[in-house]
């Protein structure tokens, strides 16, 4: 059974593109406080975007709390729906200037700030001091699990699990081995051996990335909280410098390219900080007229 509430609005950006039907899609529900977990992850099933956020506003004053579901739960963190909510709100305000919004999610707080230039948003996530959890060694199992050969794997860069809310294992592979790479099978329990969540596959030669659920079905188009473990294993491994901004490509492989802007603060000994960043573009607004019982 479904029951009829007071309409439900969402709206509907591209996060990580300046222009429509580029970068992620995401819907953003802003005043979904009446909402069970159950049924916000039945209207994101329904919706079928990568991931929703709903948001309601928390305690703290210009405090707002976030959450975060993909198609088959809530999650603790997540980049490109906190970009993409924080263009919404400040959309909503019709404010020119920049601001700053504050989420409180599931496993942290964080921070965003947004601007509004040449006729787009954009927004910086400070994604906080990111988690170093080690390495994994067994470079043919992991080529395996993606359908690389141990050839394909960058010999001269380790497999780093490195987390900003969730867990990446990080994998770099050679030119070209990106083209080739799928996930065939569930690869969960390989990741929860070596510590890690998901797994990203990184071309260091052109900074790009590709990133699945962990059984193949999806790949993601732009991955918001994969890109700041990025951030945070190029400066550790001298790849860049503290305070330096750089970009990663993404989703060329989906038919949606997308940009992801980094900044990770510190030192390789010492990375304190990693911010991500992009642009927020609106597509539209929508309705749900009923919600699951």
């Amino acid at each position: 059974m479904t029951s009829a509430p007071v309409s439900l609005a969402y709206s509907h950006v591209d996060v990580f593109s300046a222009v429509p039907f580029g970068g992620n899609s995401l819907p953003v529900f802003c005043e979904a406080a009446d909402l069970s977990a159950e049924q916000m992850l039945r209207i994101t099933q329904e919706l079928r975007h990568f991931e929703a956020v709903f948001l309601q506003p928390a305690d703290a004053s210009g405090t707002v709390e976030a959450r975060i579901f993909d198609m088959f739960s809530e999650l603790p963190f997540a980049g490109h729906p906190i970009i993409g909510a924080a263009a919404v709100l400040h959309h909503r305000t019709q404010d020119a200037g920049a601001q700053r919004w504050r989420f409180e999610l599931a496993s942290k707080t964080v921070e965003v700030e947004t601007e509004l230039a040449a006729g787009h948003y954009s927004g910086w996530l400070d994604q906080g001091r990111p988690e170093f959890f080690g390495t994994a060694t067994d470079r043919t199992q992991v080529a395996r699990a993606v359908n690389l050969s141990e050839a394909d794997l960058d010999p001269a860069l380790p497999m780093e699990v490195v987390g900003t809310g969730l867990r990446y294992l990080i994998v770099p592979v050679r030119p070209g081995a990106l083209e080739k790479a799928r996930i065939s099978r569930d690869i969960t329990e390989l990741l929860h051996g070596f510590g890690a969540q998901f797994a990203v596959l990184l071309d260091e030669s052109a900074v790009e990335v590709r990133h699945w659920n962990n059984d193949g079905v999806i790949e993601d188009v732009a991955t918001g909280s994969a890109a700041g473990t990025i951030g945070a294993y190029r400066l550790r491994h001298g790849m860049v410098c503290g305070g330096e901004t750089f970009t990663i490509a993404q989703g060329r492989f989906t038919g949606r390219p997308s940009v992801l802007r980094v900044r990770p603060e510190g030192s390789p000994k010492s990375v304190e900080s990693v911010s991500v960043g992009g642009d927020v573009a609106f597509v539209g607004h929508g309705t749900i007229e009923c919600v699951p019982s």
